[in-house]
């Protein structure tokens, strides 16, 4: 029996532009999940330029992979800028927002605990 894969909305066993597959549209952002499970969430975001995903918490550590542009990340009240090529990890339980200076895309791993 062929095993089925974990990841969704993507073509399997190809070569693939991450930055490609999500796609900006003006004033909103724009996500795709590539994997969700109780482990693990991935996600791809295009935001529009001063976009926003608000300050918040997660019971996971988010790893977010800048694909494009620029963005503000905050974490627990500090601000770094993060442009196409950084990486970035929002620890759990502690509070952090994305706010897209310009256009921005981004990949968001988040893991969490299984116990």
């Amino acid at each position: 029996m062929e095993r089925q894969s974990l990841f969704k909305n993507l073509e399997l066993e190809q070569a693939l532009q991450f930055a490609g597959l999500v796609g900006y549209q003006p004033g909103t952002v724009v996500s795709r999940t590539l994997a969700q499970n109780k482990a693990a969430n991935v996600t791809l975001f295009a935001f529009a330029a001063q976009e926003e995903i608000s300050s918040h918490t997660s019971s996971g550590d988010a790893l977010v992979v800048a694909l494009d542009g620029e963005a503000s990340v905050t974490i627990g009240g500090k601000t770094q800028v993060v442009k196409a090529g950084d990486a970035i990890v929002m620890p759990a339980g502690i509070p952090h927002a994305v706010l897209a200076n310009t256009p921005f895309k981004m990949l968001l791993v988040v893991m969490f605990p299984l116990d």
